[in-house]
């Protein structure tokens, strides 16, 4: 081992996962979770109480005994409105900081996020080619601008590794470059058809997108989002010990017997899957993935058996609050929830940078 990698090794600390401190951190979290959630379904330019959107979600239980005391109008806002975005943008906030997560593990790079390897720049081209030629086509219930950006980068990020695979084996450098350069390449084209548009709109459009919405939030996409969600985490989770391991070095792994190209190809898949399906039900939503994972790992340190769940936990809460202020701030109009993404988690992240002062891995 050479003194780089143990001086590497000296900073990395695997403590106990199911600790006591980590187990009432997780269970606080998920209280934290459910608060946010009652208070984003609250939030917005009809106010309804927090406490009667409590007793407008337990209503239906049949173990429940509530009087409906409530307006009509209460419900309709809450179960076909404002419920369905929260709920999206949880899951897609918690989708973002996982990937996030697994890249800048995978990485060893804290300024990884889950667009580095080209994935957001596959499903900008995807959702710019539907928007361009007006695509008129809809699968279990998403629309074309979906379907194609969805598409579009699962699709790059098979060329991506593809063209990475060297001898049969997949350099971590050599897959960045190649993330990056194909990046360069698809959003230069982007560009051009969004330039090339057949009016203001068209252009208007694209860059909406680009920046992120949960506008257009319904219990559609969230069914559809929920199944890649749940592959996708489970695969990662399962291999967040691995994950740990190859923080030292890829060469040391495979002596201490992991598989280290099959580790790599399924948290490449994993973690380029949650984030197409993210990244298809609402555009591109950038600090997420980058921010969250900075913030909870100075927080708890590099141990991936906790990071990645509690990272999810952040994620979620952190769009739904970020989602409740781009649609209240400018109220009726909206901004787009990338803005206050950036707004928002930036300063934030140099506060806890500033305060604990230490390396981040």
């Amino acid at each position: 081992m050479n003194s780089e990698s143990a001086n590497h090794a000296s900073r990395i600390t695997i403590v106990p996962y199911w600790s006591r401190k980590r187990y009432l951190a997780l269970l606080l979290g998920a209280a934290v979770l459910v608060v946010v959630i009652a208070l984003g379904a609250a939030w917005g330019s009809l106010a309804i109480p927090p406490m009667t959107v409590a007793r407008m979600l337990l209503g239906p239980l049949p173990w429940v005994a509530i009087p409906h005391d409530w307006p009509a109008t209460w419900e309709t806002v809450l179960f076909q409105v404002r419920l369905p975005r929260v709920i999206l943008s949880g899951l897609v906030g918690a989708a973002l900081a996982l990937a996030g997560t697994v890249y800048q593990g995978l990485f060893r790079n804290p300024l990884a996020d889950p667009y580095l390897i080209g994935v957001s720049s596959g499903a900008g081209l995807g959702a710019t080619l539907a928007m361009y030629f007006t695509v008129q086509m809809t699968w279990a219930g998403l629309g074309a601008i979906s379907i194609f950006a969805f598409l579009g980068a699962l699709l790059t990020t098979v060329i991506i590794y593809a063209l990475a695979r060297v001898g049969g084996k997949t350099p971590i450098t050599t897959l960045l470059l190649a993330g990056v350069a194909l990046g360069a390449f698809l959003s230069s084209i982007t560009t051009y058809l969004m330039l090339s548009g057949k009016d203001a709109f068209h252009t208007f459009h694209v860059i909406s997108w680009m920046m992120g919405s949960l506008a257009l939030a319904n219990w559609q996409q969230v069914r559809v989002l929920i199944p890649y969600l749940l592959v996708g985490s489970a695969i990662i989770l399962v291999n967040a010990r691995p994950l740990n391991v190859l923080q030292l070095d890829e060469e040391q792994a495979q002596q201490l017997g992991l598989n280290v190209e099959r580790i790599k190809l399924a948290l490449v898949v994993a973690a380029s899957l949650i984030t197409a399906s993210a990244v298809a039900v609402s555009g591109i939503i950038g600090f997420v993935g980058l921010i969250v994972p900075h913030a909870v790992r100075l927080v708890w340190g590099p141990d991936h058996r906790f990071l990645l769940p509690m990272t999810t936990l952040v994620g979620a809460i952190f769009l739904i609050l970020a989602d409740g202020v781009a649609r209240t701030l400018l109220s009726p109009s909206e901004l787009p929830v990338g803005v206050v993404t950036a707004f928002c988690g930036a300063p934030f992240f140099l506060y806890l940078l500033r305060q604990k002062k230490q390396a981040i891995f």
